[in-house]
């Protein structure tokens, strides 16, 4: 394929392009010591620089807006919005339909899931595909005992350091991106870390004198934590039970507590430094640099979740072993059934996770579609 041929497009910031908070963000990072990466989807890009963008016109373009799109006018094509699947039906160890909330079975010759890492284990659960044990504490018939089914959820955590900004900074919030390793972290493999300013964003003022507040966002992108999704009843409008375990692992802490740092000495470098007005807002001027038990406790009241969940139907050859597809997203023991979404990484990758999820549906629909040719 042409190099600008494909659905999605991708974009990068010019520098006359980028806010001063970004800018500075760049030449502050540069002078902390990061290496300059004008593309980040370069294989083996390690430093700062602009931020690879699927948006046209400041408006995302997702899978809706491009593969979607284009696609509407297929006759082959029923698009059910707010119809919620309830689970698989399975016959004879044969996926046959997908059945609704409602009660209504749509029949089918194949079915893919696509949910996302949290709803896909969920309907599974619901279909009696997952932990033999659990399902039948729930009532649930035994269709396939996969006990990997919700296990192995991985997500990337993030807190940032918030900082007062400077009247007159305002523009695109999202522009530029830090990748780096950290000491925990493997050596000469991929980044373990994000570092990006996000900002200024509108405040109060009693946040920020000058009514504004960017952040130095720190993402911790090959955590070890791992948690998982339990469904707590057979019922579809019940939520499942979420364990995204952020900072479990104690090298997880200690690689933010590195990253926290990092950003905090980034934003007391010119030209950063000067587009601050006041003290820091968090983890705050009352936290030393050298008090890592503070900074610690600081990161664990705030962290947040970089909605990046995945592995939840994890890929692999051993369904005893806690595999859910095989290496083409085929369900072990269950046949004309697949997922194609996030849940099937076996590890979440070192980056944002749009992008690889669009390709494993574009991998998966490519070998189903070569296996309707095949003798």
């Amino acid at each position: 394929m042409a190099r600008h041929a494909g659905p999605v497009p991708i974009g990068r910031p010019r520098p006359a392009e980028l806010n001063p908070v970004q800018a500075a963000f760049i030449e502050a990072a540069c002078a902390y010591g990061l290496a300059y990466v004008a593309d980040h989807n370069r294989p083996g890009a390690v430093g700062v620089g602009p931020v690879p963008r699927n948006a046209r016109a400041g408006v995302r373009m997702s899978t809706a807006l491009t593969y979607l799109a284009a696609a509407r006018g297929r006759p082959n094509l029923t698009v059910r919005g707010g119809a919620m699947a309830d689970r698989i039906e399975v016959r004879g160890g044969t996926a046959t339909g997908v059945r609704l909330a409602g009660g209504e079975v749509v029949p089918a010759g194949r079915v893919v899931l696509a949910a996302g890492a949290y709803a896909s284990p969920a309907i599974l659960q619901r279909s009696g595909i997952g932990p033999a044990a659990q399902l039948r504490r729930l009532g649930i018939a035994v269709v396939a005992d996969l006990p990997g089914v919700g296990n192995n959820l991985a997500d990337h955590p993030l807190v940032a350091v918030d900082l007062p900004a400077r009247s007159g900074t305002a523009g695109p919030r999202f522009q530029t991106m830090a990748t780096m390793r950290s000491q925990l972290g493997p050596a000469d493999g991929p980044p373990d870390l994000h570092l990006f300013a996000a900002g200024p964003f509108d405040a109060s003022q009693d946040a920020s004198p000058a009514g504004a507040v960017f952040g130095l966002v720190t993402g911790l992108v090959l955590p070890y934590s791992r948690g998982w999704v339990r469904i707590r009843s057979a019922d579809p409008a019940d939520p499942p039970r979420i364990d995204v375990a952020h900072l479990r692992h104690p090298d997880d802490m200690s690689r933010m507590i590195e990253a926290t740092l990092i950003a905090r000495a980034i934003s007391r470098i010119a030209p950063l430094d000067g587009l601050i007005e006041g003290p820091e807002l968090a983890p705050g001027p009352a936290i030393a640099d050298g008090d890592t038990g503070a900074i610690a406790a600081s990161i664990a009241s705030r962290v947040d979740t970089y909605h990046h969940p995945a592995g939840t139907c994890r890929m692999g050859p051993e369904p005893d072993g806690g595999a859910v597809v095989d290496a083409r997203g085929r369900v072990h023991g269950i046949e004309q059934l697949h997922v194609a979404d996030a849940s099937i990484m076996p590890a979440i990758p070192s980056a944002n996770t749009n992008l690889p999820t669009i390709m494993i549906a574009e991998r998966v629909a490519s070998w189903i579609t070569a296996g309707r040719h095949e003798p």
